[in-house]
């Protein structure tokens, strides 16, 4: 790895204790409580102990910290190279690559203890298999050998969803199922956007995300596939008698706007649109978005039935 192994380039503490918080990817890290909380108030079809929403809320932070911080030790080859990337601390030198990979173990070894001490040893073991998938599977066996990667790297990003039920009833049930099989299908139509936008990154580098390796036309025509899968999916919930009438009322709302944009994309994409007019980041913001409002009605729904 050349430069890239040597030791930290000096810094102040703050830029330290910085780099090491950009390790974990705190923002993606948000999305990912995002669903883990909500499912916690289904599961318990209230107000769950509060306690152990932080205790789910601290172990889910400091596994998907490690995961992260491992995958940038993984990937701090291709990172240097990609423009979204090049400022990411292992490539700067805030943080030296023995540092995040020993950074990432401990808090991979940390989070299941915590995991299976306050809360559960089922959420513990789903914690950990979520990390082991997404560092081994997904960045180190998918990610540079195959298109399909982000649509099964994305089961790891699944995982909370299992996490945040279990927390509560050491069990796995259907509505989990239902609500990790959203999260799947969300997963490649709110990144095969983004990957549209910087596919000369990925191309860069050899990475052979979807739109590397096919045109936008077919990548905005599985956009749509995964699109309507995904909210199909998401009205299982319905008749399966875990939600009430407010649940449903959101997820047809919110699941049109999406075909909406979807549609929109790939319309676009067919008449040969590119550059800024294809305006694909439109679709992926509105993912973020449409994420958040599917999981606060799960959260809110117990309280209307």
């Amino acid at each position: 790895m050349g430069e890239l192994d040597s030791s930290p380039v000096h810094r102040p503490l703050g830029a330290r204790i910085k780099g090491f918080v950009a390790l974990t990817k705190p923002r993606i890290i948000e999305l990912l409580l995002t669903t883990t909380v909500p499912v916690m108030f289904l599961a318990a079809q209230g107000v769950p102990d509060l306690w152990l929403v932080l205790a789910t809320c601290v172990g889910g932070y400091l596994s998907a910290g490690g995961a992260n911080a491992l995958n940038m030790y993984l990937d701090r080859d291709i990172d240097a190279l990609m423009h979204r990337t090049e400022r990411r601390p292992l490539v700067t030198g805030v943080v030296s690559p023995r540092e995040a990979l020993a950074f990432g173990l401990t808090l991979a070894v940390v989070s299941t203890v915590w995991f299976g001490l306050t809360v559960n040893w089922l959420s513990a073991a789903l914690a950990l298999g979520a990390l082991l998938f997404y560092v081994v599977g997904y960045t180190m066996i998918l990610k540079r050998r195959t298109a399909q990667n982000i649509v099964w790297g994305g089961i790891a990003g699944c995982m909370p969803v299992l996490i945040g039920w279990s927390s509560v009833t050491n069990e796995v049930s259907w509505a989990a199922v239902v609500l990790f099989l959203v999260v799947f299908f969300w997963t490649p139509p709110h990144y095969w956007p983004l990957s549209m936008k910087v596919k000369d990154d990925y191309a860069r580098v050899g990475v052979p995300m979807l739109p590397v390796v096919a045109g936008n036309k077919v990548v905005a025509r599985q956009i749509v596939v995964y699109s309507w899968i995904m909210v199909a999916v998401s009205l299982a919930l319905w008749p399966l008698g875990y939600v009430g009438w407010f649940y449903p009322l959101v997820a047809i709302a919110a699941g049109a706007w999406w075909l909406k944009e979807a549609h929109a994309l790939q319309a676009r994409a067919k008449a040969g649109i590119t550059g800024a007019k294809l305006k694909e980041m439109r679709l992926f913001h509105w993912s973020i978005t449409y994420v958040s409002l599917l999981f606060l009605a799960v959260a809110v729904d117990p309280f209307l039935r």
